[in-house]
């Protein structure tokens, strides 16, 4: 693939989706078609577990804090602009799970101003099979409030392309159901499956959002005020703690599934609906990271620390439809008896985000700014 301008790959989805998976499952692929690649996270906060994890696997990883892309823009061009001695031939940009109308308000900006330094892959948009299935209604579990899933099905129907994720966890029957209810309710979208953990599927997607540019389509409408009522009702926490083994070095990834473990247990008591929680554990040479995406689950471990720490640095990203003071004081609550390790919690971020008011939207469509 012969590259003037580099090639943006955008991904969306809800929280816990698998989107970072899935980038890291991207990167080691590209440099096997010849394609150099950087990475664009992004978050409502700061202190982000996905760029720990990018960059530890040695990836070129820039972060747009303190908001979506959409009202980000800004930073979001001059993050594709930027070029080292060798530029890159893609660049994968993560948006923030709670984030939509990306087509209008990114997308379409982007290749109106700046349709002669880059190209547009089409819109994937990802999902988890156990919360894709209880939000069409193929199965009960823990839910959201309505305006979140307004949001989330928001993000469906903007889609080229829907990927399901984590398939290899279910069996062919429950994935063969949800796809069809996919392709059903949001025809306008391909409805792709993909294991980034065994790699079944994934060439598929790969060379889909590659080597494929995004076609024009019309705006979809939005509301903007169930919008912003659904941002509002999600507590985002992000917070930083040093950790120190009180003993003999010891197993940083048996901490991760334990702190997460009473976490779960916690948010689950109190009937906290989990959007997602992930953890890194790090220090010098290696790191461990850990995912919830719902209170009724338990822990899923990610990458794993090769050997005992005594000391790391845990990075904890926590988003549930929860007052952002109840999910501060569940984290003190769950870090305050893990043994053998003290830990000290540094940097503590906890709020509400605020209403979207992106740079740019094309389409005929005003947005409603009636409420703030």
């Amino acid at each position: 693939m012969a590259q003037t301008r580099p090639h943006l790959i955008l991904l969306g989805g809800f929280l816990g989706a698998g989107k970072t998976s899935a980038m890291m499952a991207l990167a080691r692929w590209l440099p096997d078609q010849g394609l150099r690649a950087t990475f664009i996270t992004n978050d409502q906060g700061s202190d982000l577990v996905d760029t720990h994890l990018l960059r530890a696997c040695g990836l070129t990883t820039e972060e747009i804090p303190g908001g979506c892309f959409c009202c980000r823009f800004d930073e979001l061009v001059g993050a594709t602009r930027r070029r080292g001695f060798l530029p890159p031939d893609v660049i994968v940009a993560e948006a923030v799970g709670s984030c939509t109308d990306l087509a209008a308000t990114v997308l379409s900006p982007m290749r109106r101003l700046l349709g002669d330094e880059c190209t547009l892959a089409p819109l994937s948009v990802l999902i988890d099979p156990v919360r894709g299935r209880r939000a069409l209604g193929l199965e009960s579990g823990e839910h959201f409030s309505d305006a979140v899933q307004y949001i989330y099905r928001k993000q469906l129907e903007e889609a080229d392309v829907i990927l399901i994720t984590k398939s290899e966890l279910f069996g062919e029957p429950v994935i063969a159901e949800l796809r069809q209810a996919l392709t059903h309710e949001f025809p306008a979208a391909e409805v792709l499956v993909a294991s980034s953990q065994t790699g079944a599927g994934t060439a598929n997607w790969f060379r889909r959002v590659t080597f494929h540019e995004r076609q024009t389509r019309p705006p979809m409408s939005v509301d903007y005020d169930v919008y912003a009522d659904g941002e509002a009702r999600l507590g985002w926490l992000n917070a930083s703690a040093a950790v120190v083994s009180t003993g003999e070095p010891s197993d940083g990834n048996e901490l991760l599934r334990h702190l997460a473990e009473v976490l779960r247990q916690l948010l689950q008591e109190w009937e906290v609906p989990v959007a997602h929680l992930k953890m890194t554990l790090q220090d010098d040479a290696t790191i461990a990271a850990i995912n919830l995406v719902g209170s009724d689950f338990r822990p899923a471990p990610g990458v794993q620390m090769t050997g005992p720490v005594r000391s790391a640095r845990l990075t904890v990203n926590l988003r549930a439809e929860a007052a952002p003071d109840l999910l501060e004081r569940l984290l003190g609550e769950g870090i305050a008896g893990v043994a053998p390790w003290t830990i000290t919690l540094e940097r503590v971020e906890a709020f509400r985000p605020g209403r979207p008011k992106p740079t740019h939207r094309d389409g005929t469509q005003p947005l409603n700014r009636s409420r703030t």
